[in-house]
């Protein structure tokens, strides 16, 4: 039977079309591998074969289950580099601009993920939502509370998923009540670090919420502990809005540059991510191509709080390593198909067409690449965690009538980033194992049909 909770078979194949990337779209015209009538087999929660169906299936012994996900395209989970899960309730609120909003929104709502039990019960929701639009792994934003890493590694660990989350560091410029120390923050970090990096399949970030809010002390112990953790990861923003970036030079004088400041402390390194990069310098972006540091395109997130527009024509000429997030809550969707939708506005408003193969690499085996992940997600190559899900062609009326009449890859690809949503993933597998399906009757029997091979 299929993966799902209450029975899992040791070895499952999944029939249906098939995509992953074995490079970047943009570097050549086979990057994708492609199965219109595919075959996915899982073992143990890894990917052992993926190919053709009349490949594959003569390989598999007779009393192997096959679920038959035809007229669907099985894809790599999508990959969200940048999150806040505290902000789950107060996505779409209004303000006039970045700072204000974080103040009359961000920190009120932070300031309650110091009781462990709301921390868990967003955790479990936020969760949720991101199994439901198809988000397998995601680089997550705690509070500066301890007890909200503890309660989303909790909830994420119990699931198998691969997430990467940090407590928040902020030691100035914020509510008291979001306020820790340098000593203080650094002491917790560590003992996160400690206790869920390398827990099943938790990973850490080190966490600064953006240069404003942490004083230099607390960006020089956050260096060390990059410097003694180096496979952690490290997260903060960047240049995001011009106001920031005007008051982050008042704040850190005789910096070249908002950048200049983090790698002054030794923050700019493989597995650093840093969210917005709107208002960077071909200089700064040639630094972090460098530096292997990642940038997190964050559309949905820049058009609401009105912070920007992403230049992809310019990171691309830098070779600056890109993948695409949500940013939420400042980010209106938690759907990475929105987010390829607003990524694909705002770079033809800069001039520049990117492609719906792009946009699908990026949020798949780009992401997992740039973040030191390759071969573990973003991708359904035998050897990789079974991180996948199924995209529905016919998910609504407009989409199935545009999916009918696509003559390509590309058109197909396209019609989903343009018309699709949370309704477009009629299933969602973490480590072969089906955590979320679309909630019908006629998706759930199709969902446990089972056929054997002949």
């Amino acid at each position: 039977m299929d993966n799902a909770a209450g029975g899992q078979a040791r070895l499952t194949a999944y029939r249906s079309g098939l995509l992953y990337f074995i490079g970047a779209p943009s570097e050549g015209e086979h990057a994708a591998v492609h199965c219109e009538d595919g075959l996915l087999v899982i073992e143990d929660g890894r990917i052992v074969a993926a190919g053709d169906y009349a490949r594959v299936a003569p390989g598999l012994e007779a009393d192997v289950p096959i679920v038959d996900w035809r007229g669907k395209l099985i894809v790599p989970g999508f990959i969200d580099t940048h999150v806040h899960y505290p902000q789950t309730d107060m996505i779409a609120s209004p303000a006039a601009g970045l700072l204000p909003w974080l103040e009359t929104w961000t920190f009120p709502t932070e300031a309650r993920f110091n009781d462990p039990g709301h921390a868990a019960e967003v955790a479990r929701y936020f969760l949720d939502e991101l199994q439901r639009c198809g988000t397998t792994t995601a680089l997550v934003y705690c509070t500066v509370h301890p007890v909200s890493a503890d309660a989303f590694f909790t909830v994420s660990h119990a699931r198998n998923m691969r997430m990467v989350a940090g407590k928040v560091l902020m030691d100035r410029n914020c509510p008291e009540a979001l306020r820790d120390t340098a000593e203080s923050g650094a002491r917790d970090s560590e003992a996160l670090i400690q206790r869920w990096h390398g827990t099943g399949r938790q990973m850490y970030a080190l966490t600064p919420r953006f240069a404003p809010t942490s004083t230099a002390a607390q960006l020089g112990v956050c260096g060390e502990l990059a410097q003694r953790y180096p496979d952690v990861f490290i997260q903060s923003h960047v240049a995001e809005n011009s106001e920031e970036v005007k008051w982050a030079g008042e704040l850190f004088p005789g910096h070249r540059s908002y950048l200049d400041i983090y790698d002054r402390f030794g923050l700019l390194r493989p597995r650093a991510v840093y969210g917005h990069c709107i208002w960077l310098d071909d200089d700064d972006r040639r630094r972090m191509r460098d530096a292997g540091a990642l940038a997190a395109h964050c559309p949905t997130s820049n058009l609401f709080l009105g912070s920007g527009l992403f230049d992809v024509a310019r990171a691309r000429q830098c070779g600056m390593h890109l993948a695409l997030a949500t940013d939420v809550g400042g980010g209106s969707s938690f759907s990475m198909l929105q987010t390829m939708n607003e990524a694909h506005k705002i770079a033809r408003l800069c001039g520049y067409n990117l492609d719906a193969q792009s946009m699908f690499y990026l949020a798949t085996q780009g992401a997992a690449q740039s973040l030191g992940l390759a071969g573990q997600i973003g991708t359904l190559a035998p050897g990789a965690e079974a991180d996948f899900i199924v995209l529905d062609p016919q998910a609504t009326p407009l989409l199935a009538r545009r999916t009918s009449q696509a003559g390509s890859l590309e058109e197909l690809l396209f019609a989903f980033a343009m018309l699709g949503d949370d309704r477009a993933v009629a299933a969602t597998y973490v480590a072969g194992r089906r955590l979320h399906v679309r909630s019908n009757e006629i998706m759930q029997a199709q969902t446990e049909r089972v056929v054997a091979w002949v």
